[in-house]
C-alpha cells in the first residue's frame, strides 16, 4: 500500500474545530508544511494538543499568529509572546500540562489506558477539577488519556508505507502522538520504498500512518 499522497489531498481533510496534534520540542520536529498547510486552509476553532507554541512565525506559533486555535494544551508558552498576549486577554484558552504528565496522557490514549496516577501538580491550581486518588498514603492526580482527530507527524525518513524513522531529538513528541489520533499525517524529508529501511531504526510502523507528504 501506498500512502505517498499530494498536499491539496492533505489540506481536504482539514475542518474547523478540530482536535490536532503537532509534533515537536520548540520548532524542533515540528511538520512545518503541514502548519503551513493549515495556515493555507485557514480552519478555525482549532484544539491543538503539543509541547509548545514555539515562536511568533515558526513551528505551531504560526496558528496563534493566524487566531486559528481555540485551545492549546501545552507545557508551556514561555518562548511566545504572541501566546501570552492573547491568554491575558481572553483570545485563546490555554490549558498548562507539566512536561511529563503531557506525554504520559497521550501514552495512554495510544496504549488505550483509563489515564495516569502522578504526584505531579498535587497541592497546585494543576489539581483543579481532577479526581485525586490515595494510594499507600501518597496523594496522586488522576490524569486522563488526551487524544486527536489528527496527529502531525515530523520524520527524516519514510516508505511509502509509512514505516518512519526519526531524527536525534527531532523525535520528541512525534512517535506518541501517532499512537493517539484517528488519522496520522506525516511530512517526511525523505520518502524511499519499502524494504529500504534497516527494521532496527523504525521507531514508528507504518500500521499507524494514513497519508505522507514529501516535507
Amino acid at each position: 500500500m501506498n500512502k505517498v499522497t499530494t498536499r491539496q489531498e492533505v489540506i481536504d481533510k482539514f475542518s474547523d474545530g478540530q482536535t490536532i496534534m503537532i509534533g515537536g520540542f520548540l520548532a524542533t520536529g515540528t511538520p512545518e508544511s503541514l502548519v503551513d498547510a493549515l495556515v493555507e486552509k485557514k480552519v478555525s476553532d482549532l484544539t491543538i494538543i503539543t509541547n509548545d507554541t514555539a515562536f511568533i512565525g515558526k513551528g505551531t506559533g504560526k496558528l496563534i499568529v493566524s487566531k486559528q486555535i481555540k485551545k492549546a494544551i501545552v507545557s508551556h508558552i514561555g518562548t511566545n509572546a504572541e501566546t501570552g498576549r492573547q491568554m491575558n486577554a481572553g483570545e485563546i484558552d490555554i490549558e498548562l500540562v507539566p512536561q511529563g504528565t503531557l506525554a504520559e496522557r497521550i501514552r495512554c490514549a495510544g496504549a488505550g489506558l483509563g489515564g495516569v496516577l502522578t504526584p505531579t501538580g498535587v497541592g497546585t491550581i494543576v489539581e483543579e477539577g481532577k479526581e485525586k486518588i490515595i494510594r499507600d498514603g501518597k496523594t496522586y492526580l488522576l490524569e486522563t488519556p488526551l487524544s486527536a482527530d489528527i496527529a502531525l507527524i515530523k520524520a527524516a525518513k519514510a516508505d511509502t508505507f509509512g514505516n518512519l524513522v526519526y531524527f536525534r531529538s527531532a523525535r520528541n513528541f512525534n512517535p506518541m502522538m501517532a499512537m493517539a489520533a484517528k488519522l496520522v499525517i506525516v511530512e517526511a524529508e525523505e520518502i524511499v520504498e519499502v524494504g529500504s529501511l534497516d527494521p532496527d531504526e523504525i521507531m514508528t510502523p507504518g500500521v499507524l500512518v494514513d497519508m505522507i507528504i514529501k516535507g
